[in-house]
Order: C-alpha cells, then sequence, then structure tokens
C-alpha cells in the first residue's frame, strides 16, 4: 500500500510476464496473478493494496518459512508449498529475491517445453 510495495509489485509482475508462455489471469478481485498454461505460479495483490504474494516453492519453501513475514498459503495451497509473503517497506527483501521465488514457482508449474526455453534463454544471457 506504499509507493515501494507498489513498484516491487510492478517489478514483479513484469519479470514474471517475460518468462515463456507467461500470461496475467486475474481471476478474483485484488489479484493479478501469474500463470503459465492457464496454471497460476504466483499471486500477485494489486498495486494500492497490502503487499503479498504467494509462490509454490518445492526446494526452498522451507527456508522462505523461516523468514518473519513468510507463511504457507490458505486455502490448503500451504501443503503443496505454496508460501506467502506480506513484508512491510522495512523488512522488503530486494526485488532479485522475489524474483528467484517466482522463478521456482513459474518451474515447478510450468510445462518442461517452456523451462527448456527459459534455460536456453539463460544460457545466452537474455
Amino acid at each position: 500500500m506504499s509507493a515501494k510495495s507498489d513498484a516491487v509489485l510492478r517489478a514483479l509482475k513484469q519479470f514474471g510476464l517475460q518468462l515463456p508462455g507467461a500470461h496475467g489471469k486475474a481471476p478474483w478481485p485484488g489479484h493479478d496473478d501469474l500463470a503459465v498454461n492457464d496454471k497460476t505460479f504466483a499471486y500477485l495483490s494489486v498495486e494500492g493494496e497490502p503487499f503479498k504474494v504467494s509462490c509454490k516453492l518445492p526446494y526452498t519453501g522451507d527456508e522462505a518459512l523461516d523468514l518473519p513475514f513468510a507463511a504457507p498459503a490458505t486455502y490448503g495451497l500451504g501443503r503443496s508449498g505454496w508460501v506467502t509473503f506480506t513484508p512491510d517497506d522495512a523488512q522488503m527483501p530486494p526485488v532479485a529475491r522475489f524474483q528467484a521465488w517466482i522463478e521456482e514457482s513459474y518451474r515447478a508449474q510450468a510445462l518442461r517445453r517452456f523451462v527448456k526455453l527459459l534455460d536456453a534463454r539463460q544460457e545466452r544471457g537474455d
């Protein structure tokens, strides 16, 4: 709900939409989510609302849950490795940390061919 958190949300949305096959998805009010093959890989709050990001973290979820602003996602998603982050401006991690979480979640949800495209892009340095 601050200029800082809104800027982070914009950066994360832009980052996520650059992943192969990614598209926006807004199934409910207050959500500006990222999806691939219509499978959500990041739940993002909308600008002007309290900051909230949820990602599926099969590899770093336990580590992420040690952060004071992280909790298992609601609606049973936490049981499947989804973590919700709600930092205030003072706790806000660098955008690169969120990007890494979003990429991990994307890799968990995307088709293998999209992951291969991402790997090839990263090898080229794109």
